[in-house]
């Protein structure tokens, strides 16, 4: 029998080309480092970073409790680095928020809004060489570490 509410969501990853920078000086730096401190919140955003995720998903591939889950989703979401894409519904017609990460990726620079003009300029440079999706690789992964201390 066919289902009248969406149990699956259809919804992708989808990037833009141009990230967000934040820097030390940022008030939003506090909050993205703050919302992705915590080893939950991490494994969550990583797992975004994969696959959209309902919280329920998350709170099963995770082995979490769902208020834990709902917890940080809510900081990661204020904090901007997560979005509600999709709405799908559980087997018993309860409504669930999709989430992904969001469509802009971030750059945490560590310098001040003064240094901005020659991070530009390296960056330039530096995408010229080796092309704009290699920069956002190269920068996910220098974050990755800072944030997990490998």
């Amino acid at each position: 029998m066919p289902r009248l509410l969406p149990t699956q969501t259809d919804a992708t990853i989808e990037r833009s080309d141009s990230p967000t920078v934040l820097s030390l000086d940022d008030d939003d730096t506090r909050d993205v480092i703050e919302a992705l401190s915590s080893e939950t919140a991490y494994g969550i955003f990583r797992l975004l970073n994969e696959t959209p995720a309902t919280p329920a998903r998350i709170a099963e591939q995770l082995d979490q409790s769902i208020q834990n889950v709902h917890y940080h989703l809510s900081n990661l979401e204020s904090a901007g680095v997560i979005e509600v894409t999709d709405t799908c519904y559980s087997e018993k017609g309860r409504e669930m928020s999709v989430y992904v990460v969001s469509e802009d990726p971030t750059l945490l620079f560590l310098g001040t809004e003064d240094d901005r003009p020659s991070l530009k300029r390296a960056f330039r440079s530096f995408a010229s060489l080796l092309g704009p999706p290699s920069i956002l690789l190269a920068a996910g992964e220098a974050v990755s570490q800072l944030l997990t201390g490998e």
